[in-house]
């Protein structure tokens, strides 16, 4: 049977990509963000999962308007970095797991989720932007992706990401061998890049959403994608990523750590949860 070790939501940015290839990790204006991930890197280390679960949403380099799934799940020997318009992002190929990823496939659609099943994905800097801080190269773990229509709308609810989350764990749980497995819910958090509120953060309402996420899960379950945008902006509907994240967690929760950082055009939020004892 397989084992949940813990959970990560982070925010994905392109930025946070570019200022770890060009070196800028102990610049003033990147080191609390780079800091804050070395306690949940070494927590990383301590667990030893064999597995992680990447909840991300894929920005139109794999998945097009043409077809833009509500769920789509990663099975493949490897996922290559995807190339956002600026060449393909300098990192090694992630490996994946495809005998868990299928059964997990087949979990999750027996549990009336209809999941679309990639054998070939290239992944953007909604994974590839905050990995390297998380892990050393090579890649030491496989992953499997599953993303998440965070972008054309009708977009799934709050519920049902969380309820994701719950299916992923029961999945994790009736694998056959004993395997580790990490969850990660990626994305926001309050951020606006287009039209009028260009640049918009909140920090308050990022800082109370991290709050409730860990405390009081159910709470967010029921704001609707409007209210999200409302208080967090455009993009800021990313974080019912974590969501899924957090669904896979017990109700009761240890924190790990915690981090907020809000110099730039996002905020940028890092918390790692463990089930409590």
């Amino acid at each position: 049977m397989g084992q949940l070790v813990g959970g990560i939501g982070t925010s994905h940015a392109p930025s946070i990509a570019f200022a770890y290839q060009r070196s800028k990790s102990a610049n003033p204006e990147w080191r609390p963000l780079f800091d804050a991930y070395g306690p949940v890197k070494k927590w990383l280390e301590d667990a030893r999962p064999d597995i992680a679960v990447v909840f991300y949403n894929d920005h139109l380099t794999s998945l097009f308007f043409d077809r833009y799934p509500t769920f789509a799940l990663g099975a493949a020997e490897a996922f290559p970095t995807a190339d956002e318009g600026f060449g393909k992002w300098p990192f090694p190929d992630f490996p994946g797991h495809p005998e868990f990823a299928w059964h997990l496939a087949e979990c999750l659609v027996n549990d009336e989720f209809d999941m679309t099943v990639c054998q070939e994905l290239a992944l953007d800097h909604g994974i590839v932007s905050f990995a390297p801080l998380l892990w050393d190269l090579p890649w030491p773990v496989p992953i499997v992706p599953i993303a998440v229509n965070v972008i054309r709308y009708p977009l799934p609810t709050a519920r049902r990401c969380f309820a994701l989350g719950q299916a992923v764990r029961r999945a994790v749980e009736s694998y056959d061998a004993g395997v580790r497995v990490v969850v990660l819910g990626t994305g926001g958090l309050s951020h606006q890049t287009s039209a009028e509120g260009f640049g918009f953060v909140n920090p308050d309402w990022d800082e109370n959403f991290m709050t409730l996420l860990e405390h009081e899960p159910h709470r967010l379950t029921e704001y609707t994608h409007r209210e999200l945008v409302a208080l967090g902006g455009s993009e800021s509907v990313e974080v019912i990523m974590w969501l899924c994240m957090r669904g896979a967690l017990n109700p009761r929760v240890r924190r790990i750590h915690r981090n907020y950082y809000a110099p730039m055009l996002t905020g940028y939020g890092l918390l790692a949860l463990e089930d409590a004892e």
